[in-house]
């Protein structure tokens, strides 16, 4: 007699069957390439309820099952001023997938919605401190999060095109501000497209934009709205009908630097010119 999988177990085999090439094969990639494990860890997996980070503590769940060396997890949820649909999405979700989720509060979209200046930046630097402090106090040495290969990509030319800087996302970092602590993206070499066509295969809904500032954008697919990382990815999306290899050679070009051919650089905000060494 056959036994009937468990919805969350039927989740879990298509990232092991179905998927394996898309998302488990690149995220053991990665992990192994960047060194982002390493035995006696204990990592804050952070979610924020989106489908990014909600695959990446699976992912993260079914490795730890199967890890030849001991590391630990605590599946971290900050609740910075959800709205109630929000908070229950996220909690149903875990469920859902069996994710033993801690949650714990801050006022961060208030303090963020009371700012005059550059509140999308203060929300994101103090989400990510209030991170940082919550997983130090749980014992943590390093957090993860949900940032995936169309992330790196799109992050670099957004740099580029708006902010007169060639800078990528970098697989793990550390903390300049919490002593001992470091951040890792696991999910670095797995595409956003693969991501999607998972939550669409196994029919789950996630938060998409829970800010305030565009919650009108919560429940669509790309969230963000006339956002300069959606005019990014609608310009990829152009590039590729002629090259199909755009975002490869995009990635691949981050890992192949040739410093000596760019005429200015910086080194920790220290700036330097090609003349140094003409």
């Amino acid at each position: 007699m056959t036994r009937e999988l468990t919805y969350c177990q039927k989740v879990e085999r298509s990232i092991q069957r179905k998927y394996r090439d898309r998302l488990w094969t690149p995220f053991i990639h990665a992990i192994k390439e960047y060194e982002l494990l390493s035995p006696g860890d204990k990592i804050a997996v952070c979610i924020s309820g989106g489908k990014d980070s909600m695959l990446l503590a699976k992912l993260m769940q079914m490795l730890h099952r199967i890890s030849d060396f001991p590391f630990d997890l605590v599946y971290l949820v900050m609740d910075p001023g959800y709205n109630e649909i929000n908070r229950k999405k996220i909690e149903s979700n875990a469920e859902l997938l069996e994710i033993p989720i801690t949650i714990f509060e801050s006022n961060i979209f208030e303090v963020a919605n009371n700012s005059d200046h550059s509140p999308c930046y203060l929300c994101a630097r103090m989400r990510r401190g209030a991170l940082y402090a919550k997983a130090k106090e749980l014992g943590c040495n390093k957090i993860a999060l949900g940032h995936h290969f169309s992330d790196v990509i799109e992050t670099t030319l957004i740099g580029m095109f708006y902010s007169s800087q060639m800078s990528a996302m970098i697989p793990k970092l550390k903390s300049r501000n919490f002593e001992g602590m470091e951040l890792i993206r696991p999910l670095y070499r797995v595409h956003e497209e693969d991501i999607l066509a998972w939550k669409r295969y196994n029919e789950l809904e996630f938060i998409q934009c829970a800010c305030r500032f565009t919650e009108n954008c919560t429940m669509c697919d790309n969230g963000g709205g006339g956002s300069k990382r959606q005019e990014i990815k609608n310009l990829i999306k152009r590039l590729k009908r002629d090259n199909p290899d755009i975002e490869k050679n995009i990635f691949n070009s981050l890992h192949a630097v040739d410093i000596k051919t760019f005429p200015g650089y910086k080194i920790d905000k220290e700036e330097h010119s090609f003349l140094e060494n003409y």
